[in-house]
């Protein structure tokens, strides 16, 4: 069943979330600092290749400095035997997932891309298998799962941890000798899709990006008109502390993808499912809505939170290659 507005009132509507006035020095502050703390601490980015048993395509255990130059684990995928650096595609799990076991996820480097495949702090124990833990995650009160772990604060929030990640993945695959710098994409679905949009606009050097009903948008509707999880978790978060309705949405201010939206520029594909209860279409098209760049927002009008899938993947991929292939 439909969930959200009709396709008339998405083309309409428009998202009431605004951004903190220091918003912008607020991130650039948390990016220069994690990039210092790296130096600091002499962490540096390591790649080791992995026996996979793979013919058409050869795998690394890449480990790279995030957030406060913590350690986080990627696979980086080339087609084997590949010459000359290649454009890139940086890809961001979805919600509870880890980056997989090193021979899953072949498709962007069977279609002759290199894939950096980040892991996801704190998560990979749903679906997916991850390597990253997360050692600065908050000891105060939240509900299972990672949407209220820290939000108490901007500067503790998780999603600070995590979208700092993301950004140094793109710092991380600038300097891989199998990546073509001026070449990169960012791609993601659900919480990869919002990871995807933030590095859009936070990132130097990236192309082009798709996000895949993305996550992490439109926080002040998204909690009041979804039941579903993971914006659940914020709803039973403020229906137990109930005080702290005021300090928990000034917080989601600066995590916000529709704040992120108004700051990226670079070419972006949206899109959004109107059958989705986890990712209700409305906040997608808010954030598509305020996007500075190009783009466009394509719609699934039957399917729920799995979108296009592998149809979607194939539109994704004519795009990225439009953008990222010479």
């Amino acid at each position: 069943m439909l969930t959200d507005l009709g396709e008339a009132e998405l083309a309409e509507y428009e998202s009431v979330q605004t951004a903190p006035d220091d918003f912008d020095d607020f991130w650039s502050s948390t990016l220069s600092g994690s990039r210092a703390a790296a130096v600091a601490a002499g962490s540096r980015l390591l790649v080791e290749p992995v026996d996979t048993g793979l013919t058409t395509v050869e795998v690394f255990d890449v480990t790279f400095p995030g957030f406060g130059g913590q350690g986080i684990k990627a696979w980086l995928r080339v087609p084997a035997r590949a010459e000359g650096p290649l454009p890139a595609v940086v890809q961001y799990v979805g919600y509870g997932g880890g980056r997989g076991r090193a021979w899953e996820n072949l498709f962007w480097a069977s279609a002759g891309f290199a894939h950096l495949h980040m892991d996801t702090r704190g998560q990979g124990s749903t679906w997916s298998v991850g390597a990253t833990g997360d050692p600065d995650g908050s000891t105060g009160p939240q509900i299972p799962g990672v949407m209220t772990r820290g939000i108490e604060s901007r500067e503790g929030y998780y999603y600070r941890r995590l979208i700092t990640d993301a950004v140094l993945a793109v710092d991380a695959a600038r300097t891989l000798p199998q990546v073509d710098p001026e070449r990169i994409g960012v791609v993601g679905g659900s919480q990869g899709g919002g990871l995807a949009l933030a590095v859009a606009a936070l990132a130097e050097g990236v192309t082009a990006g798709a996000f895949t009903t993305p996550f992490l948008c439109d926080y002040p509707r998204a909690i009041r008109i979804t039941d579903a999880h993971p914006y659940k978790e914020i709803a039973q978060y403020l229906a137990v502390h109930r005080d702290r309705l005021g300090e928990v949405m000034e917080t989601l201010r600066y995590f916000d993808g529709v704040n992120f939206a108004r700051r990226a520029h670079v070419p972006a594909w949206f899109s959004a499912a109107m059958m989705d209860p986890i990712t209700p279409p409305s906040t997608i098209a808010g954030a598509h809505k305020a996007y500075a760049g190009d783009s466009a927002l394509h719609l699934w009008p039957f399917n729920g939170h799995e979108a296009g899938g592998p149809d979607e993947d194939a539109l994704v991929l004519a795009f990225l290659a439009s953008h990222l292939r010479g």
